[in-house]
């Protein structure tokens, strides 16, 4: 069940679904360059289902941290910390669909945004996440939000007949604590 807080920040708003995020996800359908970045198969897109849109949807409202990015009273993608309490640590996660919405500077707010609440609010030891080494985007992002690469795994996802290497990257809570004015958002 989501738990997700609403979450304020300069351009975006983070939130619980509602039902028209069902048709802005509808709307953008399927992008190649996104289906890409997520590792998905690009050789044979079909087009994005009305069927899809509501499972999208649905997946977001059954996980305890997941969010819907909303930009301009639309929602454009989704971010996720699925959390691991004995640990003190989470797995995080942020998708964008709309591609007009690429390159603005939202997935740096939204990862701040987040990072915050996992070292804030749930006062999270680590907070790591995977990302396949050639979404420079997203590295990028990360890296400017103080995330530190600490090893890769090599070719272990095929993608469109190829083998393809995922970058680990993490920060430490006392990296957080040593950089977090950097993260003032409001």
């Amino acid at each position: 069940m989501n738990q997700s807080p609403l979450i304020k920040g300069k351009k975006v708003l983070l939130r619980q679904p509602k039902e028209n995020d069902i048709m802005d996800r509808l709307k953008c359908g399927r992008n190649q360059e996104i289906v890409r970045m997520y590792g998905g198969d690009t050789r044979n897109l079909k087009p994005f289902t009305m069927e899809e849109a509501k499972t999208f949807v649905e997946k977001i409202s059954a996980n305890q941290y997941n969010w819907c990015i909303e930009y301009n009273g639309h929602c454009v993608g989704q971010a996720r910390l699925t959390v691991n309490e004995e640990d003190q640590r989470a797995r995080f996660s942020i998708g964008i669909f709309n591609p007009s919405m690429l390159g603005k500077g939202l997935g740096t707010e939204v990862t701040k945004l987040i990072v915050v609440f996992a070292f804030e609010e749930l006062q999270l030891h680590r907070v790591d996440l995977r990302v396949l080494e050639y979404n420079h985007r997203a590295i990028s992002c990360y890296e400017k939000c103080g995330f530190v690469k600490e090893g890769v795994e090599r070719e272990g996802a095929l993608i469109e007949g190829k083998f393809e290497t995922d970058v680990f990257m993490s920060m430490l809570d006392r990296e957080y604590e040593a950089m977090k004015g950097k993260f003032y958002l409001s």
